[in-house]
């Protein structure tokens, strides 16, 4: 969740990711055997997820400049600067304002109604508490005790341009047969 970013973490990402007109959605640092794996996740400041490779890798680039600059990593680490993705990470209340409608996984930190995994539709968000429909069952989830959700299967339509580059021709345009000799 965004609210768990370590702050010395957020303090070298944050700047670079809106020196790029993006938004920082998640970070966060893993062990790992021999090395770390620094994990940040930006987005679009219209929060499509439309970031492009190029960006990714600028951002990723500036990052790691900062953090061998400030020597914020013990050791060696693997940088790995990405977009939401189709089962986009929901950290911050506007992630969830945005997703209200879309199927949801959440986890919680501690078991509410015996359970800590809810997944369904997002049927509200007032800013303090989410509201899942899971098996016919309205769930009431406070914000404060999300550890983590993701919109699942969320995939934004592309725009009109978009599509028209992505048409094909037809089948057998494409493949074209070897004459005999």
């Amino acid at each position: 969740m965004y609210r768990d970013i370590p702050e010395n973490l957020r303090a070298i990402v944050e700047p670079v990711v809106e020196d790029h007109g993006l938004e920082l959605v998640d970070a966060g640092i893993q062990a790992g055997r021999g090395r770390a794996r620094v994990r940040v996740v930006i987005d679009t400041r219209a929060g499509d997820g439309r970031v492009l490779l190029d960006q990714c890798a600028e951002v990723s680039r500036e990052i790691g400049h900062g953090l061998d600059a400030r020597d914020a990593i013990a050791g060696a680490y693997l940088l790995e600067v990405t977009s939401p993705g189709v089962d986009r990470v929901l950290a911050r209340k506007k992630d969830f304002e945005r997703a209200v409608g879309s199927r949801v996984a959440i986890e919680t930190r501690e078991p509410l109604e015996g359970r800590r995994r809810f997944r369904g539709p997002l049927e509200s968000f007032d800013g303090r508490e989410v509201r899942v429909r899971v098996d016919r069952a309205l769930f009431a989830i406070p914000f404060e005790s999300i550890a983590k959700a993701s919109a699942v299967g969320r995939v934004p339509a592309a725009p009109p341009d978009a599509r028209m580059r992505a048409k094909r021709p037809a089948a057998a345009a494409r493949h074209r047969p070897v004459a005999a000799k």
